[in-house]
């Protein structure tokens, strides 16, 4: 079969044609038929992201496949089914903490590189293996969408951290870095899950503009001016006082105090998760006053990544039309074309644009 080889980082992927990979027992062999590439895929194939993933490798986080073959442990995946595979594999062993793997793209901690040595290879291929428990069934889903499709791996991660907060119906929430290529999502993900204002805030105009004209007055724009205070007090009248809910999805360039800003802006009983990159290559930490948690007994957490039963509910609000993908920019390439495709991922990674591989696709023939 034919996938995208990192060789090294630093250097570009090549095409090349690798040995069809083999399902074992717990696990489902699917044909890829597209995958999504993030827009910072440049960064981690270049190295900058520092991430764990051991070259040579197979990059590519999770796509929709078709299954070609199932173990005897699945009890109702059927070759042929349309399935979304989930990059986020856990260890089997330990229900409790289980180690984590981003197969083909990133890992947490020992436990999780080990795992992400035998579930190495990624979606930028032909075929790919995944465990049974990752393949989500897509149901009734017209091939001609898998493209859209393909790219619910970006809202994927806005809805884990909205379901770590417990969001509500009818509450408010703020998105920090809501005009990025993940701010965005959580933005449009917030709303399907019942938010009655979501406030935006952002140093683009343009970019707020457009989130306000595609989602109407739900949406509350705020432009950033720097001033800690005076954002704080511009957020919080955006959202017409403190707001329940803060989801921090800025990238790792971006300053703690803008994180430390958005966060100071929720009620008493308030939640805060960060989900996003800032201070992964170094720089101060957040510095939340103990006191202001304290006293207004704010919760704080991490998220990285979602539980599996995410999918399947993110899956269902797509299919309800709460959460509609109709609309998002969509750019497909060939497998062959790997290189166009990661460099217009990094060129084009603003909110609801998509840059998508087909990797059963063949391009025509020269005359």
């Amino acid at each position: 079969m034919r996938a995208a080889m990192l060789e090294q980082f630093g250097r570009p992927l090549t095409v090349t044609t690798v040995p069809d990979p083999e399902a074992g027992p717990g696990e489902v062999l699917v044909d890829v038929l597209a995958t999504c590439v993030l827009p910072y895929a440049a960064e981690v194939f270049g190295g900058a992201r520092k991430y764990p993933l051991e070259p040579p490798v197979i990059p590519g986080m999770g796509g929709v496949g078709r299954v070609v073959s199932a173990g005897p442990d699945a009890t109702r995946l059927r070759p042929g089914d349309l399935v979304w595979c989930d990059p986020t594999v856990r260890s089997r062993d330990d229900a409790r903490t289980p180690d984590i793997t981003l197969q083909g793209w990133s890992s947490r901690g020992p436990g999780g590189l080990r795992l992400s040595r035998y579930f190495h290879h990624g979606s930028f291929a032909e075929r790919m293996v995944v465990p049974t428990e990752n393949a989500v069934p897509l149901g009734d889903v017209d091939t001609g969408d898998v493209a859209r499709w393909a790219a619910l791996a970006v809202p994927l991660v806005p809805y884990g951290g909205l379901l770590a907060a417990d969001l509500r119906a009818g509450e408010r929430l703020l998105v920090s870095g809501a005009t990025g290529n993940f701010g965005g999502a959580a933005v449009a993900v917030g709303l399907a899950m019942g938010a009655s204002r979501v406030v935006a805030p952002g140093r683009n105009r343009a970019a707020l503009t457009r989130l306000r004209d595609r989602f109407g007055d739900r949406v509350a724009p705020v432009e950033l001016t720097g001033d800690e205070e005076v954002d704080r007090q511009a957020m919080q009248a955006a959202g017409g006082g403190p707001v329940d809910v803060v989801l921090d999805m800025l990238p790792p360039a971006a300053d703690t105090r803008v994180v430390r800003t958005a966060a100071m802006t929720v009620r008493e009983f308030g939640r805060v998760v960060l989900m996003g990159g800032v201070g992964m290559l170094g720089g101060p930490d957040l510095a939340l006053p103990y006191p202001w948690l304290m006293r207004n007994s704010v919760t704080v957490r991490g998220q990285w990544m979602c539980p599996r039963t995410a999918v399947g509910g993110l899956i269902e609000l797509v299919r309800c039309g709460l959460l509609d993908l109709s609309k998002e920019t969509v750019t497909t390439f060939g497998l062959d074309r790997i290189a166009a495709a990661v460099e217009h991922a990094a060129a084009h990674p603003a909110a609801f644009d998509r840059t998508v591989v087909l990797p059963q696709r063949r391009s025509p023939l020269p005359e």
